[in-house]
């Protein structure tokens, strides 16, 4: 028969082991399914309840021989938690009844007895009316029985769900309560045993009324536990847990342990007794940070080492694994040392987690009806916003915890995790190496590596240079490597950057590098000696600055070890002379512009050819190198610490201040001296590094002058260049930006330039310089959205030249590179374009942000600045933009403005966006409008250039927007300022500006100087061309009379006469010795200027011979007397011309300039009203006919005027002052009337009468255009009633000219419905014969008239102004029409008619465009080639 156990039941709880069933079928349905009362199933599952009944054996702090020790403890979890279920019910106590002041334990291991009594407010002594029972007994010997139930009540005690300390009852043989309740004057006192089987009679006792306590003393059932005694482990861990409440109740409550006084007297008393025990082990003591947040908030922080150490307590309760309350006080500190650390360590991207592991945090809270993961409560769950109580740690505790020395070891952790990772790609000393595209030397990594040299090439190109080199010295002790670019500037890498660079780990591999080694020598290598072959530019420059920055930073005793680090320089330029095949190699500009200087001109059977990459040298050239290594190899040398400093200084983001004043102290012409055989590396940094960083200043920071950034300005140059007028494609055209003006880089990276430039879409360009001709891009991408560039179309805007006049040209300062002319330093706009299209950019140590302004406002302050007025403040404009621009804050440095797009409200649930802010493009607001969780419909009503959103919301979100602001809710505003306006100025000197009218202030000084410069340089052409008109003059009759005779004579001796008797020498200029030479001049660019001035005494830079070509070179046809009287009319025209440029001032010149702008400024505004005009249009029929217009109806657009025929009057009303500039009229072709029928074909129409050509528009003509005006092509004056035909320049191959005729009197009005055959091209005479005629484009041309249109030049008007102002003068003076097509006569034989000829239209082609006379800086040639 089977032994009972205490609480047996019928269910076999507690029973022991049953003999096996008799039975075959095995167990009854009863054993298999039972029922168990709450009572067994707690004795039978004590898991559930108490925690695990088993020893376990844990780290944990315990308490023994007075001081917290961390070992290792076996205990059993269940018997700890009875413990302590009554010892946090003695604390709870201290809620109830806040007068308590003392706790006493007994822990008496003999008896095996505990005993907690607290002070205060005992339980109450009274009949539960309810249960039936005396209170102590029912929530001691009543499960599920408590006063924490009302959740309504917020309660900051421990208990909650009704077991506490009944489950220390179930798990004792003998459990007594004893309370007084000095309220009640009652004393009560009653027994459990039996695992609470069993009760006594509760025995009650009258105490006084100051007597309130309750005291609980239980015998645990270790036998439930298997456990025969109160073990030390077990104690140790209950004394601490005394210890634990001594420490949260503070010093109002008394406890003790044993008799004795707990040492504790506050929490930070506590935290001390586990710092102590932890500077044991420690030199440095531990810091000691605490905050008492609140009454119900204590913490305190210190150190740990690797791993994430906590002691928390939520009422009283030991959270010995945390929870919610850990993590709320633990984020703050992570958050705030986080951003610390990464700001130190940019690249240490230490997370949050990572400072938690450095951290060891004390936490003392009282939260609201906490809730916890189970009964055992070892973690807390509520959510932090239950709390019912916020601990938010002050700056002042964080910046303790900041220095306590945390951020220190973190970024020593963050060092030497990202060691560890980079010693993941450590090289060895080992014989092959399996690297791609490495040529390894035979010797490397064995005995003779010291001797190894690896030579680091710029691109697989110049390791076929290299290799070829290798051909005369061997590849034993020579390898060869090609670099794929530019390396990473590890100074300022993160670890994985570094770690996943291939070239990086290729390096280490290759020289057999190992992380943290510090070398002494190269013994332990693969190679002795690394060479770097690069180009000989800036970005060679750079490539080597990284290389070194590269070994400074993780191996800087490298550095200095001798000859470990070496370059091979290449010559920049060679000369070769044809004569004695002398080749001299120059390795520095400086050092050939010495040379270039010492032939003082005498650059005959010299050839110059320049080397800017080592792709550029032959294989020949390769072995010449390499025969004479000690010439082309440079030892880099490290003097003192100096070195180390400079190369941080260009590297380390750390010194940005310092690299500005670097940079700011640059000399124009600093270089490094080549022909030193050792460089130190602070030369190297400061002499030829510098040079890198200026240039990539100057790629990044616009000028002040002109607004454009260098490749920018190259564009701009090539399109001026090339008559930019007739459209070619983008990637055309970036072609010839790149061979015309020296262009370095990436020919996609061009394309991207020019597309910048002509995109006009909201927040682009307020004036586009050159026309967006296809798909450029638009507001729905930013841009993003531009065609490729072979797809689209471009050519100059109208207004460019107007902004850059031609006669400012001549005035600027022409860079020069590898012999060719190229774009000059700064272009010389009439008003700061850089306020007009605003900027953008990052370059080395400096970032600039300059927002657009509005071009009529900066016109109107130039206005005001010639007035002497003051400038009013301007701000911030975009064309096309239709929200607000508002200034919102100014400070020293500069101001702020908000820019908002529209919103309006049109009902109860609706909202319409028709504008967004400046830069927030249309996809990415649809993707934000689509992410709202508002559940908003979204219907799109916009365009490639307008915005129309409309949300459907529902009321209640309608109302959420309104009270948080539609601005707001639906991000319509962004901000820019103009605290960041940096640019080079005049000097090319950095410089910063506060505001846009600093700028301006700024520009119109150098601008008014350059108005008094043109004044000048034009006087001075004038003049010249005056005494050159006289000559020809005195010459013409000299021939006439035949006082001097020309034919059957020497050419040295008429220039003998000609000089005798007094004739002004002109003689043409030399080509400099760039042009001089084969090959280093562009073929098709002629000398500008050849002869415009006199011959000084020095004839060094003028051709021998050229001096009267201007007289002998003149037609025969000029020799007539018609020709003397026609130039004395031109004289005594320039003679005028040049006293009105004397009365100009340069005021006047600019206020003109500015008149024209305003023409382009209308015009531009107009073409966007009509724009929007018909975009309204559009809307509106979409929307209200559903997108299809009325069948057989025309669809509503606001029409164009109708072009109307060029007449007389016509011609007259268009020309103005302010349409002087070719632009503004450069596709008008001036319509022919044409008689109709055959019967007016036969009459021949009389010449009109000519306008007067406005005196006004004179004044402003450049040179070019008046001594165009002055050509001697007529033969006859009174050639007005037969067709002529004009002689035209040997250059002006592409010069044709159009014939107006007028009907014959009484004939029938002409017809413009059809038009002629355009003429066959005129033949050329001479060299120029060879070259291709472009076709002209011809319109309703009459048949019996030969017609040709003149192409017009918008920018100089070579072709419109000559032969306007040539037809003025052999005409009658002609109707003209400035810078546009022309009427002329065009021969004294009518061509002879052809019937039925219909309109035909002829384009230019490209290549026929890219002619050398599309070149505005091709010459005119002189009168004397006319005929």
């Amino acid at each position: 028969m089977a032994t009972k156990l205490p609480l047996q039941s019928s269910n076999n709880v507690n029973v022991g082991k049953k003999p096996a069933a008799s039975r075959a079928g095995g167990k009854t349905i009863e054993e298999m399914y039972q029922k168990k009362s709450q009572l067994e199933h707690i004795l039978l599952r004590p898991d559930t309840y108490i925690g695990s009944i088993e020893k376990h054996t844990q780290t944990l702090w315990v308490y023994e021989n007075e001081e917290m020790v961390n070992r290792p403890v076996t205990y059993v979890p269940g018997l700890y938690k009875i413990f302590d279920e009554i010892l946090v019910n003695a604390a709870d106590n201290k809620q109830r009844d806040p007068s308590m002041d003392s706790v006493q334990v007994v822990i008496d291991v003999e008896q095996n007895l505990i005993s907690v009594c607290n002070s205060g407010d005992g339980v109450p002594v009274e009949i539960h009316q309810e249960e039936g029972v005396y209170v102590p007994e029912m929530i001691f010997g009543h499960l599920l029985t408590s006063s924490n139930y009302d959740d309504n009540v917020k309660k900051t005690t421990g208990g909650r769900n009704g077991y506490g300390a009944k489950l220390t009852n179930i798990f004792s043989t003998e459990f007594t309560i004893e309370t007084a309740d000095g309220k009640r004057q009652k004393r009560y006192k009653q027994v459990f045993t039996n695992n609470m089987g069993k009760k006594s009679e509760p025995v009650i006792s009258k105490c006084n009324k100051s007597d309130n306590w309750t005291k609980v003393t239980f015998k645990p059932d270790l036998g439930k536990f298997s456990m025969t005694h109160l073990e030390d482990d077990v104690v140790a861990l209950m004394s601490k847990r005394v210890f634990d409440i001594a420490g949260c109740l503070g010093k109002t409550v008394k406890v003790e342990l044993n008799g004795k006084r707990v040492p504790i007297k506050s929490f930070s008393d506590y935290v001390d007794l586990y710092l102590t025990a932890a500077n044991k082990s420690r030199t440095d003591p531990l810091p000691r940070i605490t905050e008492k947040v609140s009454d119900r908030w204590e913490v305190c922080v210190s150190l740990s080492e690797g791993q994430f150490q906590q002691v928390s307590f939520v009422n009283s309760i030991a959270t010995i694994k945390g929870g919610t309350h850990v993590d709320y006080v633990t984020s703050q500190i992570t958050n705030y040392i986080v951003n610390i650390v990464n700001k130190k360590n940019k690249h240490a991207n230490v997370k949050a987690h990572n400072v938690k592991n450095h951290l060891w945090v004390f936490v003392n809270a009282l939260i609201d009806n906490p809730a916890f993961d189970s009964q055992t409560k070892e973690t807390l769950t509520l959510r932090q916003s239950s709390f019912g109580s916020k601990c938010e740690l002050s700056e002042d505790i964080l910046k303790k915890v900041a220095k306590s020395g945390v951020v220190e070891n973190l970024l020593s952790w963050a060092t030497f995790k990202q060691s560890k990772d980079l010693k993941k790609s450590d090289g060895a000393k080992i014989g092959r190496v399996q690297v791609e595209k490495l040529e390894d030397a035979n010797e490397a990594g064995g005995r003779n590596s010291q001797k190894c040299t690896l030579i680091l090439t710029e691109g697989d190109s110049a390791k076929a240079l290299a290799m070829a080199g290798l051909g005369e010295v061997g590849r034993d002790y020579y390898g060869v490597f090609p670099l794929r670019g530019k390396l990473l500037n590890v100074r300022e890498a993160s670890t994985t950057q570094i770690t996943n660079n291939k070239e990086i780990e290729n390096i280490k591999k290759i020289l057999g590098l190992k992380q943290n080694m510090v070398y002494e020598n190269v013994n332990s290598l693969r190679y002795g000696h690394m060479m770097i072959m690069t180009d000989q530019d800036h970005d060679g420059s750079h490539i080597k600055g990284l290389l070194i920055n590269f070994i400074h930073s993780f191996w800087p005793t490298l550095l200095k070890v001798p000859s470990f680090l070496v370059e091979f320089i290449t010559p920049i330029v060679k000369a070769s002379n044809n004569r004695t095949k002398t080749v001299l190699s120059f390795y520095s500009m400086p050092e050939y512009e010495e040379w270039k200087e010492s032939l003082r001109g005498n650059a005959t059977g010299w050839t110059i050819k320049y080397y800017k990459g080592l792709g550029t040298s032959t294989s020949k050239e390769g072995k010449e190198y390499f025969k004479r290594l000690d010439l082309h190899k440079k030892d880099f040398v490290w003097e003192d610490e100096q070195d180390g400093e400079a190369i941080e200084l260009a590297f380390s983001k750390k010194k940005i201040e310092a690299r500005k004043n670097w940079l700011s102290n640059f000399e124009a012409g600093t270089h490094l001296d080549q022909k030193e055989q050792k460089i130190t590396y602070s030369d190297f940094v400061n002499k030829e590094l510098i040079l890198f960083s200026m240039a990539d200043l100057q790629r990044s920071i616009p000028s002040m002058v002109d607004g454009l950034k260098p490749g920018q300005r190259k564009v701009l140059f090539c399109s001026f260049k090339r008559n930019f007028i007739k459209e070619a494609k983008v990637a055309q055209f970036a072609g010839y930006v790149s061979e015309h003006s020296a262009y370095h880089h990436g020919e996609q990276s061009l394309a991207s330039t020019i597309i910048g430039m002509a995109q006009d879409y909201v927040g682009s360009n307020n004036i586009n310089l050159l026309q967006p001709i296809g798909q450029y891009g638009t507001r729905t991408a930013g841009g993003k959205d531009a065609a490729s560039a072979r797809y689209i179309f471009t050519k100059l805007s109208p207004a460019t030249r107007v902004l850059f006049p031609k006669d400012d040209d001549v005035l600027l300062n022409y860079l020069n590179e590898d012999g060719q002319k190229i774009e000059p330093t700064w272009y010389m706009p009439i008003i700061p374009t850089v306020l007009v299209n605003g900027c953008e950019g990052i370059g080395t140590g400096w970032s600039t942000f300059i927002p657009n302004y509005n071009p009529r406002e900066i016109v109107a302050n130039v206005r005001r600045l010639l007035n002497g007025e003051s400038m009013v403040p301007m701000h911030p404009w975009y064309r096309g933009f239709k929200g607000t621009i508002e200034k919102t804050a100014s400070k020293e440095g500069g101001s702020t403005y908000t820019i908002t797009g529209v919103c309006e409200e049109i009902d109860e649930t609706t909202v319409r966006i028709t504008e967004l802010p400046i830069r927030r493009w249309t996809d990415d607001y649809k993707e934000f409008l689509n992410a709202l969780k508002t559940n908003n419909e979204i219907r799109e009503y916009h365009d490639e250039s307008s915005v129309h959103f409309e949300l459907t919301m529902s009321e209640e979100n309608m109302a959420i927007a309104r009270q948080e602001g539609f601005l707001k809710m639906f991000k319509l505003t962004t901000t820019v300022g103009t605290t960041n306006m940096h640019l080079f100025d005049e000097k090319s000197v950095i410089k910063k500006y506060a505001t846009p009218e600093q700028i301006l202030e700024e520009f119109f000084d150098l601008r008014l100087q350059y108005y008094e410069k043109r004044k000048k340089i034009m006087l001075e052409n004038m003049e010249l061309e005056l005494l050159k008109i006289e000559n020809k003059v005195k010459f013409i009759l000299g021939v006439v009379s035949g006082e001097i005779i020309v034919n059957n004579r020497k050419k040295a001796d008429l220039v003998q006469e000609l000089r005798q008797r007094g004739f002004t020498p002109f003689p043409k200029k030399a080509k400099p010795v760039e042009a001089a030479v084969a090959g280093a001049v562009d073929a098709d660019t002629t000398e500008e200027n050849s002869d415009a001035a006199p011959a000084s005494s020095s004839s060094s830079t003028f051709i021998t011979g050229s001096e009267y070509d201007y007289l002998l070179a003149l037609a025969i046809a000029t020799l007539t007397l018609e020709k003397v009287q026609e130039l004395c009319g031109d004289r005594d025209k320039m003679k005028e011309e040049v006293e009105d440029l004397k009365k100009a001032t340069p005021r006047s010149l600019w206020l003109r300039d500015l008149a024209s702008l305003d023409v382009e400024l209308d015009k531009l505004d107009l073409s966007d009203a009509q724009a929007e005009e018909e975009r309204k249009a559009t809307q509106i029929r979409l929307r209200a006919g559903n997108g299809a217009p009325a069948k057989g109806r025309k669809q509503q657009v606001t029409k164009k005027p109708a072009p109307k025929k060029t007449t007389k009057k016509a011609i007259e009303s268009e020309t103005t002052e302010t349409s002087s500039s070719a632009m503004d009229t450069e596709n008008t072709v001036v319509e022919v009337a044409k008689p109709k029928g055959r019967q007016g074909a036969k009459k021949k129409a009389p010449a009109a009468p000519a306008a007067k050509v406005d005196e006004d528009e004179d004044e402003m003509m450049d040179l070019a255009q008046r001594l165009a005006k002055y050509s001697f092509g007529a033969t006859s004056e009174n050639s007005s009633k037969t067709s002529t035909a004009i002689a035209l320049d040997d250059d002006d191959d592409d010069v044709v000219v159009e014939v107006t005729a007028k009907p014959a009197k009484g004939g029938r009005k002409p017809a413009a419905s059809k038009a002629a055959k355009p003429p066959a091209a005129p033949r050329k005479r001479g060299p120029a014969a060879s070259k291709k005629q472009p076709a002209a484009e011809v319109v309703n041309v009459s048949p019996d008239k030969k017609v040709r249109k003149m192409r017009s030049s918008p920018f100089n008007k070579k072709s419109g102004s000559v032969m306007g102002r040539l037809a003025v003068s052999n005409n009658n003076k002609e109707e003209e029409e400035s810078s546009e097509t022309v009427a002329a006569s065009s021969g004294n034989s009518a061509r002879p008619q052809r019937a039925n000829r219909k309109q035909m239209r002829y384009v230019l082609s490209d290549s026929e465009s890219e002619s050398g006379n599309d070149s505005e800086f091709d010459e005119i040639e002189d009168d004397e080639d006319e005929e």
